[in-house]
């Protein structure tokens, strides 16, 4: 595919780009390395601010994501989801994927007023502090750092956490999820977050925090921090009344 970038009107960076997006959606497979700078340089006769404009263009477009000291590879298409009550494992499997998780911590903690609150703890109430990384085939798709109450839920860390908690509560203690309120915002990766994830800082996060309750009593509260490269979230809205025309 390799061709000198010609000097007409469409600026070189957009010629290569074009060149890039040929390469990556019909010769490379998703996740694998494109050449690196020193290749495409030479390849293509463009100096190294030419190829560095080029790939952060499509970076930034989501094609392509770059790993500090291994290099730019072809993205991954993003997993999509529908907003609906599922734990990660059932959500993963339904879409076809192989889900599985990396303890980072299990403990029996006060959680801060505001969680504690949340969950309904009283003045001296405990929960489970359970922090994992979701994966998705293998690949680091979420971090998720819950609190699960103790009296709900004791001997938690006895247990094999590293499926759908949701299943567990039901299966051993009897606690059906049914309900839950969740607030979504975006942040970016950063420090022990974005290692955990294995991204890029500065990587696009979709944070989900969800507060749950089995037959009206709160069980769970979860933030979760979702890689933005990777995950996207489909939602069908409908008008509630007429009103709402403008």
């Amino acid at each position: 595919m390799a061709r000198m970038m010609d000097d007409g009107p469409r600026p070189k960076h957009v010629q290569l780009s074009d060149v890039l997006v040929e390469l990556a959606s019909r010769d490379l497979e998703p996740g694998a390395a494109i050449p690196s700078e020193r290749e495409l340089m030479a390849a293509y006769g463009v100096s190294r601010a030419t190829v560095r404009k080029a790939i952060d263009g499509l970076a930034a477009d989501g094609l392509l994501h770059r790993l500090q000291g291994k290099g730019t590879f072809v993205t991954r298409p993003r997993i999509e989801s529908r907003l609906h009550l599922a734990s990660f494992s059932a959500d993963m499997r339904r879409r076809g994927h192989v889900p599985s998780s990396r303890m980072m911590l299990v403990d029996e903690e006060r959680p801060p007023a505001e969680i504690a609150r949340a969950l309904g703890l009283g003045g001296g109430g405990t929960a489970w502090r359970v922090e994992r990384v979701r994966l998705a085939d293998g690949q680091p798709m979420a971090i998720e750092q819950g609190w699960y109450p103790t009296a709900v839920l004791p001997d938690l860390d006895t247990k094999d956490l590293s499926g759908s908690l949701y299943t567990l509560f039901a299966d051993r203690y009897d606690v059906v999820i049914d309900a839950a309120e969740q607030t979504v915002w975006g942040e970016c990766a950063e420090g022990v977050i974005a290692r955990r994830l294995e991204t890029p800082a500065h990587t696009p996060l979709l944070v989900f925090r969800r507060v749950s309750s089995a037959a009206g009593r709160q069980v769970e509260y979860v933030v979760s921090r979702y890689r933005g490269d990777r995950y996207q979230v489909h939602m069908s809205l409908s008008a509630e009344s007429q009103d709402n025309r403008a």
